[in-house]
């Protein structure tokens, strides 16, 4: 794989990875009829990511990368089960409640992770990421109590469940810290085809929904999978409190593309999630403070 060593260089190569996945909501809301293709939309989006990442890694390694398959071992397939719940539920989420809800819920997955750690691993917690951990809690709290329509409440749940399910996937990847981690994803993927195609079976639905539909599904997809690679060149050199940092790309810029009105979706984040939101930042930079004086590095191999 490509290796950047100069930091300079990694810094923008993660940034655009973030903004690529920050563009996943921009797409969500031009699906015609989002709520009722969710499967359809799973099962498109999964089978992209299965194929393209599997395509990458046969150019990084040849025949080779199939013996990853051999490797995955209890911690990949949790690892990508966890993945595929939480990338099922996020549509869910996001076709329920606004942009910026599911974004901000995800954006609290450091300190799920942290608690999952603590829990499964016995990873210490220090006071001070216990007091990120109690101010992001806060910021959730306070957007929930916006959110207590019948669909909001459910866009909100499912935005917590898929942050856990992300948080599973992180805690695999450090149970077995030589997991292959894209061929996780990839099975991640192909749990969401699967699952999705039992889905539509069982329920007599199509697979097919319109052309724009389609090419939109597999956008996403394609998004996922290019900002993965880009952040898995660019993680490596990067301390995890900059990374920390680096992943608000993601989470601002998806609120900022289906708020601003000229890309036409002007959906405007409520008061309490604003504030909410706002709570999640500071504790987010807090937490990344906190790791910058630990110096630790953190990324994808």
């Amino acid at each position: 794989m490509l290796d950047i060593k100069d930091a300079k260089v990694a810094i923008p190569v993660v940034l655009v990875a973030g903004l690529l996945w920050s563009f996943g909501p921009y797409v969500v809301r031009h699906i015609d009829n989002a709520q009722q293709v969710p499967w359809q939309y799973l099962f498109t989006r999964g089978f992209v990511i299965f194929i393209i990442l599997n395509l990458f890694l046969y150019l990084e390694e040849g025949n080779e990368f199939l013996k990853n398959y051999m490797k995955i071992g209890i911690s990949g397939f949790v690892g990508g089960v966890g993945l595929g719940i939480a990338m099922i539920t996020f549509i869910y989420s996001i076709t329920n409640t606004s942009a910026a809800v599911t974004l901000l819920c995800l954006a609290a997955m450091p300190f799920i992770t942290a608690l999952l750690g603590f829990m499964f691993l016995k990873e210490s917690i220090s006071v001070n990421v216990w007091a990120a951990i109690i101010l992001a809690a806060i910021g959730i709290l306070i957007m929930a109590i916006d959110n207590t329509g019948k669909n909001t409440i459910i866009g909100f749940i499912f935005g917590i469940i898929s942050s856990i399910g992300f948080s599973i996937f992180s805690i695999t990847l450090r149970w077995r810290k030589d997991t292959p981690k894209f061929t996780t994803v990839a099975i991640a993927g192909m749990f969401c085809a699967v699952v999705s195609a039992l889905m539509i079976t069982l329920n007599d639905l199509s697979f097919l929904s319109s052309g724009k539909n389609h090419a939109l599904f597999a956008t996403h997809g394609t998004l996922v999978c290019l900002g993965l690679i880009l952040y898995s060149i660019g993680s490596k050199h990067i301390p995890a409190a900059e990374l920390t940092l680096l992943s608000l790309t993601e989470v601002i810029g998806g609120i900022f593309w289906v708020w601003i009105p000229i890309l036409g979706i002007n959906e405007i984040p409520s008061q309490s999630t604003v504030i909410g939101g706002f709570l999640i930042f500071l504790s987010i930079i807090y937490y990344s403070l906190i790791i910058r004086s630990n110096r630790r590095f953190i990324g994808l191999n």
